[in-house]
């Protein structure tokens, strides 16, 4: 029977005191096993070797003691530890990727404060009067989405328009009002 099976068996029965003879006994394997899994994250993983394996070896021997058999079991559970917790690790950071820490905010319900016209402006402003005339709904589209702050649903309805030609107004005109306001400054 190895140390580390006997010391296992010696947790199981409840000896407090094993827990703190296993860790330097295993320590060298699972820092071996979890550089092992990290080889396999992508790069800028901020969870390092020594994170994992004090974060997994606090879940095998922590406040719930588990039976394990052998040597085998307990590093088998201690591989899975691992994968559960860079698993758990990789949804956090998606979670922060996708909007997990901010608040969305409603447009509608803010004012917008327009200071002195700046060139951006005057050249928008510009565009659009070349706009107007080639085309007066699009350019009535842009007034009521940008200036007005209306959604382009609210505007589609104003302008008597189905919701799926003003969506594709509204990304034409865009382009083409960016491409000249672009070429004025």
């Amino acid at each position: 029977m190895s140390d580390v099976t006997r010391i296992l068996a010696a947790i199981e029965k409840g000896d407090a005191r094993a827990a703190d003879e296993l860790l330097p006994l295993v320590y060298q394997e699972l820092r071996h096993l979890a550089a092992q899994k990290m080889s396999h994250e992508p790069p800028g993983q901020t969870l390092q070797a020594t994170a994992l394996v004090h974060e997994a070896y606090i879940k095998l021997v922590g406040a719930e003691a588990q039976n394990f058999s052998g040597r085998t079991h307990f590093f088998s559970a201690a591989a899975e530890a691992m994968r559960r917790i860079l698993i758990d690790n990789a949804r956090r950071k998606q979670r922060l990727k996708h909007s997990g820490g901010r608040q969305k905010i409603d447009l509608n319900d803010t004012e917008i404060v327009i200071g002195a016209p700046s060139d951006d402006l005057i050249a928008l402003n510009e565009a659009l009067k070349r706009l107007a005339k080639m085309d007066r709904v699009k350019a009535d589209l842009v007034k009521l989405r940008y200036f007005a702050g209306l959604t382009l649903e609210q505007a589609a309805c104003l302008l008597n328009l189905p919701e799926r030609t003003a969506k594709r107004y509204w990304a034409h005109t865009r382009a083409w009002l960016y491409r000249q306001v672009k070429e004025e400054l």
